[in-house]
């Protein structure tokens, strides 16, 4: 969702200055499942990645290693003249650090960002790849404030926008072309009337991988499906922590993104649960979101999303490193505290909605302007 816009802006700005810009597209396989990256290509038009290094899951030390290992390889033996890494993820870092120990320039996008939670892996992540970039481009004014506190000099730091905004704005209209609300029965096939639905995605460690924190928010989520029902396109990682607390009762799993509409009632009366499907493609889960009546989600991407779409965002979390949401957009920080989780969705199905500010910066321009900042450096 990051690099697709700078491959059109690279394309773009090639022909309307006779350039030749040559991207080289590197694909670490950290995100390996075929739901959660290949579609991710064919829905956002990218082009097939020039290498693959495959590097698959593990502990966050072994991951992180490996992508240094083989990308450094790749730097060897191709020689760019800038790497761009985007996020905060563990490859974000490692590519980072391999190009600089090689003297090779890096430009980090979306930097700044900060929890202010160093218990997060990726705020560890986002830190150290500042620390080394020789150009930051920043989504929100606070990301060039956290940068400057920090002691990067104000030269090296650029106010872009929000590169995940570029994606959606891109695919949206395409988006609301799926027919991916037919299927999950919340949308009338003949009428076209759209039942009220929440969102849900969980994956975070801190959220999943405690027992106790895990159960707390099962808890508040089931209360919110007494009165919406709430679809989770579960993450591997969460569905392996469902089964391994032994709580599937509170979880309805479905084989393939087909719901009837009895699906979720019983007796008349929406079902307590959860209904769970796999993970989709990027435009059937845009449409989902864009339409949603409330999403709830423990992810950082997701949290600017609804703010530019305006909608009600839950964050089951006690931090963020997108605060702009919370002042700006329509976002609100729960953590793990079932009652205010139940609060929060009881005061939007009740209409007390607070709706976002426009963010001009957020027009889905940063790749185009990333582009041009680094042509015109070199």
């Amino acid at each position: 969702m990051k690099v697709a816009p700078l491959c059109r802006a690279i394309k773009a700005y090639n022909e309307l200055n006779g350039t030749e810009i040559i991207p080289f597209l590197v694909h670490t396989g950290q995100h390996y499942d075929f739901n959660m990256s290949d579609v991710f290509f064919r829905d956002l038009q990218l082009p097939e990645p020039d290498i693959h290094l495959g590097v698959g899951s593990a502990s966050h030390g072994e991951q992180t290693g490996r992508v240094l290992i083989e990308f450094e390889k790749v730097l060897l033996q191709e020689s760019p003249d800038l790497l761009i890494v985007v996020g905060d993820v563990n490859s974000t870092l490692a590519c980072a650090l391999a190009a600089v120990k090689l003297d090779i320039p890096v430009a980090h996008v979306e930097a700044g960002l900060r929890s202010f939670d160093r218990k997060m892996p990726e705020e560890i992540n986002r830190l150290l790849t500042d620390a080394i970039s020789n150009y930051l481009f920043t989504p929100s004014p606070d990301g060039d404030e956290n940068l400057l506190k920090e002691g990067i000099p104000r030269e090296r730091i650029f106010l872009v926008g929000d590169i995940m905004v570029d994606s959606l704005l891109f695919n949206l209209q395409k988006a609301r072309q799926t027919m991916i609300l037919e299927k999950l029965s919340l949308r009338d096939r003949v009428s076209g009337t759209l039942i009220p639905y929440s969102v849900l995605t969980l994956h975070r460690p801190s959220n999943v991988d405690n027992r106790g924190t895990f159960e707390r928010i099962v808890q508040g989520l089931l209360r919110v499906s007494s009165r919406t029902p709430v679809l989770c396109a579960m993450h591997p990682r969460t569905k392996k922590q469902v089964k391994l607390f032994g709580i599937e009762n509170d979880f309805h799993f479905y084989d393939s993104p087909e719901i009837s509409p009895s699906d979720y009632f019983e007796d008349g009366r929406l079902k307590r649960k959860i209904h769970c499907i796999e993970p989709l493609p990027y435009l059937d889960f845009l449409n989902l979101m864009a339409n949603a009546r409330i999403v709830l989600t423990d992810s950082g991407g997701i949290q600017e999303e609804t703010t530019v779409l305006d909608i009600p965002c839950i964050t089951l979390r006690d931090t963020t490193e997108r605060p702009i949401t919370l002042t700006e957009g329509t976002n609100v920080l729960v953590h793990e505290d079932p009652d205010k989780i139940e609060a929060e969705a009881g005061r939007v199905l009740e209409g007390k909605i607070r709706h976002a500010k426009p963010i001009p910066i957020w027009d889905g321009r940063t790749a185009e302007r990333i582009i041009r900042i680094l042509a015109d450096k070199r």
